[in-house]
């Protein structure tokens, strides 16, 4: 089968497909720095700025042709949104829930490692 990008006469050809590890409501860790979040978002390839890039130190500068999630994330002094690549992030196994004030507005129960995302929000 062809890519219909390039059956098309364009020249361009679609990147691979990445499969997301991850899902909406997961908890996860983050490999290097060890914070926890709850994915809230997936974002199949990257999709933030440059200049956001371009500031991760190259020697650690992940891929962009891989699954990046947007976490409601949590460190040991504050909560806040984070951007992650898939190869930054673990399994969350402590089966603690994360504390971060946005979850009660997206999420409702958690149980076995995750949250469910409220209907109102799923589309």
């Amino acid at each position: 089968m062809t890519n219909a990008l390039s059956s098309i006469g364009t020249g361009v050809i679609a990147p691979p497909i990445a499969h997301a590890r991850f899902n909406i409501g997961d908890v996860v860790q983050h490999r290097m720095f060890g914070f926890r979040g709850v994915i809230f978002d997936i974002d199949p390839v990257f999709a933030n700025s440059e200049e956001w890039y371009e500031a991760i130190p190259q020697d650690v500068r992940p891929d962009k042709g891989q699954p990046f999630y947007h976490l409601l994330a949590e460190n040991g002094e504050s909560s806040y949104v984070a951007y992650v690549s898939q190869q930054n992030l673990i399994a969350d196994d402590s089966d603690e829930p994360v504390d971060h004030p946005a979850i009660a507005g997206m999420f409702g129960g958690y149980a076995d490692g995750r949250y469910r995302l409220r209907p109102l929000h799923r589309h």
